[in-house]
């Protein structure tokens, strides 16, 4: 029986864009519509070519701009049409004046690591970490179960990705996730992961360069 194996990878850089979050727009809008920088387009480039990714069965992406403009390459490289699902999107920020009284204070910067060590936070319209894991959780499910021995990959977010880790690592005194007690991971953007599966169980995971 072959194992199943599901290269996991987050969008590459984003543009910075100065004044967007004084729009009419809500969070969920803004953050589904960014796109990626010139940079992001040349790292999504160079990524798709990497070794590990030819020879796809299936790849999956998350609907945000982001996602998209990375999956895009991975799909020509190999000559497939990617598929969309909302289970991979990023996890929702909700209302954003909440979400910075949360971070008042924080040792970090970055709210996903935040909500790696208060799982359970959320703004009134927002997700926390543990809800996101859950929808991720759904989503490999299923196509573990239905692409069974496969190569796969799938694009989503940062904090997905990160709260979707938690099935198998720790968070260390520096908010970094850790698999196996010694191998720290890198969530940076873009940033591929390998998943290898026997049926539905995790047998090994390693960040690749």
């Amino acid at each position: 029986m072959k194992n199943t194996i599901i290269y996991l990878v987050r969008h590459a850089e984003t543009i910075n864009e100065n004044g967007i979050r004084n729009t009419s727009e809500d969070s969920q809008m803004i953050n589904e519509k960014e796109i990626l920088s010139i940079e992001g387009e040349e790292q999504a480039k160079k990524l798709s070519r990497n070794n590990e990714l030819e020879n796809l069965d299936i790849i999956w992406s998350s609907s945000y701009a982001r996602a998209k403009a990375t999956a895009k390459y991975i799909a020509y490289a190999n000559n497939l049409t990617f598929n969309l699902d909302n289970s991979l999107s990023e996890r929702k920020l909700g209302n954003l004046t909440e979400l910075g009284e949360f971070m008042k204070d924080k040792k970090t910067r970055d709210p996903s690591q935040e909500q790696l060590l208060d799982r359970t936070f959320r703004t009134s319209d927002g997700e926390s970490a543990e809800q996101t894991r859950e929808r991720m959780n759904k989503f490999f499910d299923k196509i573990l179960r239905d692409y069974e021995g496969k190569r796969m990959a799938v694009i989503s977010h940062g904090g997905s990705i990160k709260f979707f880790l938690l099935n198998w690592c720790t968070v260390n005194e520096d908010v970094k996730l850790v698999y196996k007690e010694d191998t720290v991971l890198n969530i940076k953007s873009p940033c591929l992961l390998k998943l290898t599966f026997r049926k539905n169980e995790l047998i090994n995971l390693e960040q690749i360069d």
